[in-house]
Parts: structure tokens; sequence; C-alpha cells
């Protein structure tokens, strides 16, 4: 699991480049690649003559006695000797009462059993080990109201210190909930207990952490590109959730009222949503589930760099969307799901805005959030804000762009294609419109690093800056399906230039 690009690679725990970071000599490991070895059965047999041969002793403390069968006179060792035996896999790292049933007991075999040793052995010697069976010191275990005897392994632990190894006081105990040694395994029902040692004086407090009168604030470490990279997809999939969540809802609301998918408002919807994958005849779309969830696995990634509380929220997101998505009907039974599913969201994002620190990687996630949002609405103003929009149009996008309210505070006028785009597009106090997200996306790339180099604006930072006095610049009269989708064009080349600049 150490490196998934070279080894595991469904590991999520690994280090990426480790393995080559080891080759090339730029670290050392201590617990070094392929170590797992020393803990094999087979090198316990060699282990006492290698300890002669290196220290010129024997060993300080002796190990279970072990035969490795795929040499001849060990396998006979063996065979002669099966019922003080246990025979198991060579390469195992596990004690034989905790290796799930692939040792063998000799003393448990029938005597038919015991005849075809000989040729298990020969055949496959050199997979085998055979080690002497063990008995367990017991220890008083307290069961049914009275103390018994049980059979207990004693696991202790040493550090390094700068004198050298020290064996560290107590360790973990494991305790058998019967008399066999083999119910010493945890699958077996046995239980774990921390040992301590009591001094007969009172020991020194020590700890790792600094002087408390005396603190140093780190400075921020560079971010990876992969954690950026998460961070901002994670922006865009909860962002393109909730969109979808706002069309949807609007159009089960709709759809309750008239009852016909057909009705021009509904079809014109109808039209948009398969755009952008998604079937209004499932109540809680399929492709709604999926964006939630790769907005977890981007979340996963990044674990270290995120809010707890938000990812508890995410998850509560989640469950409850693949809750709805086999119960909802469509109608008032979606719209009210939405609204739940809606409020999920928004407490997520508060949580988020209110809880990361806003080191870098809060900011690409921010910038993700932003950018999603305008290509968002820069899509809808283009397919509902046209001449040939059916009635209601205008009043929809309202409802999803959450400015209804707005809209009547602001002008005094019904509801009306200029008022709209105003509104919806260039109003930069209105946190739904095209232009308060290239706004908000310009301040945040002037904090990012490398966004100026020797006085000169980065790639990123030049498209960011052109986009937004564009569109900064215009009037509802300027604005048509036309520049929508050019704008729209515009926005997802931002989103690849930033991919080239931070995240390639």
């Amino acid at each position: 699991y150490a490196d998934p690009l070279e080894l595991d690679q469904n590991s999520h725990i690994g280090t990426p480049g480790m393995v080559q970071a080891l080759r090339a000599g730029s670290l050392n490991m201590v617990n070094a690649l392929g170590s797992g070895i020393l803990e094999t059965r087979a090198l316990l047999a060699f282990m006492p003559a290698i300890c002669r041969h290196i220290l010129g002793e024997d060993l300080a403390m002796p190990s279970i006695a072990t035969w490795w069968c795929g040499q001849p006179t060990e396998r006979q060792q063996v065979a002669s000797n099966i019922e003080r035996m246990v025979i198991g896999p060579a390469y195992s790292r596990l004690p034989f009462f905790d290796d799930n049933g692939q040792s063998v007991l000799g003393s448990s075999l029938r005597e038919t059993a015991r005849d075809s040793i000989s040729d298990w052995l020969a055949t496959d010697g050199h997979k085998l080990v055979g080690q002497e069976v063990v008995t367990l010191s017991t220890t008083p275990a307290f069961v049914d109201g009275k103390l018994v005897p049980r059979p207990m392994s004693l696991r202790v632990f040493v550090a390094r210190t700068q004198d050298g190894w020290q064996v560290m006081p107590g360790g973990f105990a494991r305790i058998g909930r019967s008399n066999d040694v083999a119910a010493i395994a945890m699958q077996a029902g046995g239980r774990a207990a921390d040992v301590w040692i009591v001094s007969d004086k009172p020991v020194e407090r020590t700890t790792l952490l600094p002087p408390e009168e005396n603190f140093i604030r780190n400075i921020p470490g560079s971010l990876p590109s992969r954690a950026a990279d998460n961070l901002f997809w994670l922006g865009r999939y909860i962002e393109r959730s909730e969109g979808a969540l706002r069309i949807l809802r609007a159009w089960h609301a709709r759809y309750a009222e008239s009852a016909d998918p057909k009705q021009p408002l509904l079809a014109h919807v109808t039209d948009y949503l398969e755009t952008v994958d998604i079937d209004v005849e499932e109540p809680v779309p399929s492709s709604l589930i999926a964006n939630i969830n790769s907005a977890i696995y981007s979340a996963s990634n990044i674990r270290d760099r995120f809010s707890p509380d938000g990812w508890l929220a995410l998850n509560d997101l989640a469950k409850t969307a693949r809750r709805f998505h086999s119960k909802i009907h469509a109608g008032d039974d979606a719209t009210h799901a939405m609204t739940i599913l809606l409020r999920k969201v928004a407490g997520f994002a508060g949580l988020v805005h209110e809880n990361m620190y806003r080191f870098t990687g809060w900011r690409f996630l921010a910038i993700g959030r932003y950018l999603e949002r305008g290509l968002h609405m820069t899509r809808l103003l283009a397919h509902m804000g046209g001449p040939e929009a059916p009635d209601g149009s205008y009043d929809m996008l309202l409802e999803i762009g959450d400015s209804v309210m707005t809209h009547r505070r602001r002008y005094n006028v019904n509801t009306a294609a200029l008022t709209v785009m105003d509104l919806l597009a260039l109003d930069p106090l209105n946190p739904r419109s095209i232009l308060f997200q290239l706004n908000e996306i310009h301040a945040e790339v002037e904090q990012l690093p490398n966004a100026s180099i020797n006085g000169q604006m980065s790639p990123f930072c030049r498209e960011a800056m052109r986009i937004q006095s564009t569109l900064a610049v215009m009037t509802s009269e300027n604005l048509s399906g036309d520049v929508f989708r050019q704008l729209e064009k515009d926005l997802e080349r931002l989103s690849d230039i930033l991919a080239q600049t931070y995240l390639g």
C-alpha cells in the first residue's frame, strides 16, 4: 500500500512517488519496502544461525522452534514429530492461532491423515514450515462471576532512543475465551487488554508538546497539485448538484400544478435538462447521486485538509439523496425532497465557509464553486432567456436563481427580459449572478501562488480578468444567446487554463 503509482494502485493510504524517491536516494525509510519478510515464519528457522554468523553469539531471546520444510532433514524432522508440530504457510506473518485456519495442528489429525503428511511435505515443502506447539502462559480472567485461567499472549513495544532501543513498560495482551490456544485469536472470540506496569514511585511526566509559554507559527507548506485538484472538483461537484436541485425543484413544483410534462415551459426545461444528463422521469435522478458521490470521493482524498463537520454534512447529504432516490414520486413529493436536499447542501457550504482555514486549498475549492455556478447560470440564461422562451420562463429563472424577492425590491416592473438579465447576469451584488462569480474568481486568483511573476500576470490571472472585464462593461441590451454561449466557452477554457497552470 506504500505507493499507488508503482505498487497497489487501489491504495488510498500510500504516497504517490515514494518508490521513485527511495530509488533516487532522496529519503530513507525505517520500515523499508519488503521488510515484511523479517516477520515471516520461514525466516525464524534461520534466525539462530544468522545471529551466530553476524554477531558471533546466540539469540538473546529464543523464538519458537521452527523448521523450514524446503530442506530434506528438516522435512523429516517435522514428519517424524507431527504430533508436536503445527504446519502452516512458510511466508505467513501471523501466529498459527491467528491465521484464520491456514495452519494445521498435528495432534488434531486423524491417524489416516497423518500417513499423507510426508507426501504433502515432499510436494509443497518449500511453501511450509513446521513449528513446535507453544504452550501459552495463563492469566486470571473473570468469567461468570469467578476467576478462571485463560491462555494469554503479550505483545511488547520498543522505542528507539539516543541511547539505543528501550523496551516500553507494559504492552498489549490477548486473552482467550476458553482453554483452547486457538481461541486467543480475535476472530475466535479472544479479547484484548492493555497491560500496565505499576511503579513504586511517582513517574516523571513526559510530553512531546512544546512548552506552553513558547510557540512557533509554522509557515504553510506547498499545496500538492493532487490536493488542489480534489478541492477544486469538490467545489464544482457540490455546486453542480445544487444547480440541478434548484432546477428540479422548480420543474416539479410546476408539474404538480399542471400534471402535464409536455406543457410548453416544462418541455422547454426538460430539453435543457437532457443536455446536462438529468432525466426528469427520475424524481431524484441517478446523475444527481453520481455528482454527490463524486464530491464525496474528492473530499475523501483530502480529509486532512477538510472540515470534519463538512465531511459529516456531505455524507448526510449523500445518504438522504440515496434514500429519496428509491422513495420519492414526481410532483409535490419531489419538490419537498429537493427543498430538504438544498438545505443540506446549504448546510455543507456554510460549514465549509465558516470552518475551513483560508489557506490556498480553500481558494481552489471556492474557485471551483464560483466557476460552476457561473457556468450553471450562463447555460440557463442562454436556453431560457431568449425571445422564443415560453411564458413563465423569466419567473422560473428568478426562482432557480433564488432572486424573486430581490427582483421585486429592485425593479418597479413585472418580470421582463431586461430586468432578469440585469439581475442574474450583471448585478455585482447578487451572489447568484454571473458577474458576481467572475468578481469572486478574480479576487481569489490574485491570492494564488505565482498569480504575478516579475510584474506580469499569469495566463490564468490574465484570462480571468479578461472574462470579468468583458462582462462588466455590458448592459442588458447587449446580452443574447450568442453572448452567453461564448461566455460558456470562455469559462470552460478558464477551467482548462487553471488545470494546466496548477493541477498538471
